[in-house]
């Protein structure tokens, strides 16, 4: 006998090979280096508090490219491998959702919202929190090169908001509509916390149509320009994130269950059965009746 069968007499056990090890400190180690290179960035960006960021493609804003993309790359040889490729198929779609409506609503309406992370959340719902984060900063890279290089600056936020989304997942957040709303305000808090700085600092107040206003607004009305920029963030982030968590909700949940029992993650999601345990207690009653 073998010192794994020697188990209280159940057979063998299965033990975890230092290769199987390897392939599961590796993923764990590189989204780790990815997270630190991405707030790293966020923090260089405030120190630096570079004037001419998001004004062109210059040596800054590449600076800033190449941090986030740095991190993202890390995130997502850490995280694709685990990955469904069902979910990999929907991160280009998820993209194109955050771009085309932030674009529309920060450039083209006054209200004070972006709305540019519905895709983000959708695909940390589905898939977790990593691919959710690594979602956010490919997403702002992209829109960054090829529309607005100023939001490559807000990566940090949109990968928060995408683990964020995973993470609520997780915890089944998403089961009902309240519960979608009240975390997705909550996580609102520190997002908006994240991007104020970056916004105040970087830009001198809020960027878009919308945002700006308001920000002009409460200074005109005596506050200064940190100040106002952050409490335009907070409010615009608390009912932006409520009204994102509410449409993933309302996405997910109008999905055929054939759709989304391809993603495993999702299952976290899905609203709990009720179990009927212990007797029928009709079958019961009529068995206790006595025969004709």
């Amino acid at each position: 006998m073998t010192a794994h069968s020697r188990q209280s007499g159940q057979g063998p056990t299965t033990t975890v090979g230092p290769e199987q090890n390897r392939n599961r400190t590796l993923p764990l180690i590189l989204t780790l280096l990815g997270t630190l290179i991405v707030i790293g960035t966020y923090v260089a960006v405030l120190l630096t508090q570079p004037a001419n960021l998001g004004v062109d493609l210059g040596y800054t804003t590449l600076w800033v490219m190449l941090g986030y993309l740095g991190g993202g790359v890390l995130l997502a040889a850490g995280t694709l491998p685990l990955i469904p490729r069902s979910v990999l198929a929907l991160i280009p779609v998820a993209i194109a959702l955050n771009v085309v409506v932030g674009q529309i609503i920060g450039n083209y309406t006054p209200v004070p919202l972006y709305l540019d992370s519905i895709g983000t959340v959708l695909i940390g719902v589905l898939a977790g929190p990593a691919a959710g984060a690594f979602t956010g900063i490919i997403s702002n890279l992209i829109w960054g090169v090829a529309l607005s290089p100023s939001v490559i600056a807000f990566s940090s936020g949109a990968a928060f908001i995408g683990a964020a989304a995973g993470w609520a997942a997780r915890l089944g957040v998403f089961r009902t509509p309240w519960t979608a709303i009240i975390v997705g305000a909550v996580a609102g808090v520190p997002a908006g916390a994240i991007g104020a700085p970056v916004a105040a600092y970087v830009f001198g107040g809020g960027l878009g149509a919308g945002t700006g206003g308001v920000v002009a607004i409460l200074q005109a009305a005596g506050l200064e320009m940190f100040n106002a920029t952050f409490a335009q963030s907070m409010v615009s982030d608390i009912v932006d994130k409520a009204l994102i968590f509410a449409l993933a909700y309302v996405v997910i949940q109008s999905l055929p269950k054939r759709i989304v029992g391809r993603y495993e993650f999702a299952a976290h999601s899905r609203p709990r059965t009720k179990k009927t345990d212990g007797p029928d207690l009709t079958k019961q009653a009529e068995s206790a009746q006595p025969a004709e």
